[in-house]
């Protein structure tokens, strides 16, 4: 009997370490993302990762790969999708040639028509049903993903350019970086020479004479970029990107194998690095801009008056033919403009004391 309850206790003992091995197994997502590892981006989505290997106790761990590094960045969605690599990091927008409400998440063009901002933006996904159309995205696009919505950024400056521009005569004349889908396309309807191209090709493009003038970001992005070593004349009050996002795509299996408890560390460190990203940014930015102007000899410009009207126009003629051809666009631009009803009045009058406040200190510097 003694001898029975031994092997007895000493399988149990084994089980019981055989499933402490188990729920202690290292799960390794590789994210390749369509940015060269300098890229002032991977800054926060390695703080990402930080945050989830401590949130699971190390049991996920996530490795950041550059763009390149087992596919072209523009094959990167279809790559997750068919599980070729476990993940990827980009901006939705970037896949509006799969659907084109892509944009309305990862680039809502001049603030999806109706005023909203970063923030805002942020309140929709969270509280106002824009999380669950993000996640019926990735089924119209008939993609094995789990999105993960990670860094907003916003608003994006106008662009770097070889000369002041005065107007959009002057700004017709320049070959212009921007980014793929509605928000270039809008610039091509208003007479703009847009050529797309991934942000670690412009400089070279610059260089060359490909293009004359460009936008990619941010002060900081741009600057890690190295566009102050070509261009000095810098706008930063843009429409095309108001909002912007960047994204962590998951192959749908690899998500599912997870734990729920996994699943809920990395939620909720993809929402805490929305904040986080925007913290980081506010501050980085101004640095960066402070060094742009003082030790690069950038110098800081107005946009032209008649950009806006001109821009956002055809921003909202894009936005409602593509509303008219596509029920799932519709679908979510209407849940953005019922959104937009409530909570835009109250937040762009809270803002705009917030921004003569700052103006004015501004101003005094």
């Amino acid at each position: 009997m003694l001898k029975r309850y031994s092997a007895l206790t000493g399988a149990l003992a084994g089980l019981s370490m055989l499933a402490s091995s188990m729920a202690f197994a290292e799960i390794i997502i590789r994210v390749q993302s369509v940015l060269p590892t300098k890229a002032d981006e991977i800054v926060m989505v390695k703080d990402f990762a930080d945050n989830v290997a401590a949130l699971t106790n190390g049991e996920v761990k996530i490795e950041v790969l550059p763009d390149g590094a087992i596919v072209n960045g523009r094959d990167i969605l279809d790559a997750v999708d068919k599980g070729l690599v476990e993940a990827g990091f980009a901006w939705t927008h970037y896949w509006s040639g799969k659907h084109p409400a892509a944009m309305l998440f990862g680039s809502p063009v001049a603030g999806a028509g109706v005023g909203i901002d970063n923030i805002a933006f942020l309140s929709w996904f969270m509280y106002a049903g824009g999380r669950e159309l993000y996640d019926q995205l990735w089924d119209e696009m008939d993609m094995n993903i789990k999105g993960l919505m990670l860094q907003p950024v916003g608003p994006e400056a106008l662009g770097w350019f070889k000369e002041p521009i005065n107007s959009m005569d002057d700004f017709r004349k320049y070959r212009f970086r921007t980014p793929p889908g509605i928000p270039g396309q809008t610039y091509k309807d208003i007479g703009v020479a847009s050529v797309a191209m991934s942000g670690g090709d412009i400089l070279p493009a610059l260089e060359k004479g490909v293009i004359d003038a460009a936008e990619w970001c941010c002060p900081k992005p741009d600057s890690v970029f190295g566009f102050q070593k070509v261009l000095k004349h810098y706008y930063l009050q843009g429409l095309h990107q108001v909002v912007v996002n960047a994204d962590m795509y998951i192959n749908k299996d690899v998500w599912n194998s997870l734990t729920p408890q996994q699943q809920k560390a990395m939620q909720v460190a993809a929402d805490a690095s929305l904040i986080r990203s925007l913290s980081y940014r506010i501050y980085e930015n101004g640095k960066a801009l402070k060094d742009l102007t003082e030790n690069w000899g950038v110098i800081l410009h107005d946009t032209p008056a008649d950009y806006f009207p001109t821009y956002m126009n055809a921003a909202k003629a894009s936005l409602e033919k593509n509303a008219n051809k596509n029920a799932f666009f519709k679908k979510v631009w209407d849940s953005q403009k019922a959104f937009a009803e409530i909570a835009v009045p109250f937040w762009a009058g809270a803002q705009t004391s917030n921004a003569k406040l700052g103006k004015a200190f501004a101003d005094s510097q």
